[in-house]
């Protein structure tokens, strides 16, 4: 009993350190990113004016490391970055995409340091939004980077912040366009899984992309199998960070037979098991009978009272859109049908609402 009570001490003692950590690193985020717009503003408008021209920005940052060899990230190219980023959120386009989704609230900075501002600053410069505080400089370089549509520099800052994800990260997800292929799977997911989880639609992907595991020409189930399970890490992270994996070829005993699951996951965002069937074949309706069997089982057996009803995925080589709909209309268990790449293929963005994603919580 006293052993319990000083690892709860200890435990509350971690977590004061790690909640002022966070408030630290939080706060080095924000100045650079407020660093990064004003600098930006600045220039911007003496650019814009006419004021400058390409040299003087070159000059501008010979001066800096000059002035202060301990400045680091001034050189040519970033200070453009930093004009592009404030011009990109700056602009009104940016600014009605915010007001649709009632995400135009800024961040306001203490008076002080606002007055000190406007003497430093002689022009009227716009406010920073709040929700580009979500993800620090390096990823924001990486959106502009990739992203074209203020629709899809939204969704990525706003994934990018809900899935922690580090710049290398954010890189795949863009170049994998979870983009699309997360606004749109909820076509692929059966009712029973809409309505039982209803963020669903906003944590599963239709599409994954194993160009990891060098799979090319015919190959049996088995060798998708191995290859996922050697490149486990790859594969979560294509899935998503809440994911943790339990199991291979999960046994399952009923009526005193035997049945696997390819592959068992847990997901802790939603707090239930995970049960993925690989098929290197397009999807055929068949393959539902499979797979709500298990669910039923894991349920029955394995599912722990604190535990929310188990979710089956079935990740094909192919699925015809209208097929898998018809297949997914009856199906009375939280199911539903993904397709996977074995290559990255280049596809052409399409835009959709983000109302649904926007609408869930990003903490």
């Amino acid at each position: 009993m006293q052993n319990e009570i000083k690892q709860d001490n200890f435990n509350q003692v971690y977590s004061i350190i790690e909640l002022h950590r966070t408030r630290a690193l939080q706060e080095v985020n924000n100045n650079s990113l407020f660093i990064a717009w004003n600098v930006g503003g600045y220039v911007s408008r003496k650019l814009e004016a006419s004021e400058w021209g390409s040299s003087v920005v070159t000059e501008l940052s010979e001066y800096l490391r000059t002035k202060d060899p301990s400045l680091k990230g001034y050189s040519r190219r970033t200070l453009y970055k930093m004009v592009q980023f404030y011009e990109t959120y700056s602009d009104l386009a940016f600014t009605q995409v915010l007001n649709q989704f009632k995400l135009n609230e800024t961040y306001l900075l203490p008076e002080n340091i606002e007055n000190r501002e406007k003497q430093i600053v002689p022009f009227q410069m716009a406010q920073m939004p709040k929700v580009l505080l979500l993800i620090n400089w390096t990823c924001h370089q990486q959106i502009l980077n990739s992203c074209k549509l203020n629709e899809q520099r939204l969704f990525y800052i706003l994934y990018a912040q809900k899935e922690r994800l580090e710049v290398k990260e954010l890189q795949r997800a863009i170049k994998t366009n979870a983009y699309e292929s997360i606004l749109g799977s909820r076509d692929f997911q059966s009712a029973a899984l809409q309505e039982t989880y209803p963020s669903s639609s906003l944590m599963f992907k239709d599409t994954a992309y194993l160009e990891f595991l060098g799979l090319h020409g015919s190959y049996k189930e088995s060798r998708l199998w191995k290859g996922i399970v050697q490149h486990m890490k790859d594969f979560i992270l294509e899935l998503g960070k809440d994911f943790i994996f339990m199991d291979e070829e999960h046994k399952l005993k009923v009526g005193g037979k035997t049945f696997s699951i390819d592959l068992l996951f847990y997901h802790r965002g939603l707090q239930c098991l995970v049960a993925i069937e690989l098929k290197t074949v397009e999807f055929e309706p068949g393959f539902m009978g499979q797979l709500e069997f298990y669910l039923e089982a894991l349920d029955q057996t394995e599912k722990r009272s604190n535990e929310n009803p188990s979710i089956g995925i079935l990740l094909c080589k192919e699925a015809n859109r209208e097929v898998v709909k018809y297949a997914l209309n009856r199906s009375m268990s939280p199911t539903m049908v993904a397709e996977y790449r074995e290559k990255l293929i280049p596809q052409e963005t399409l835009q959709h609402s983000l109302e649904e994603f926007i609408a869930a919580p990003h903490a």
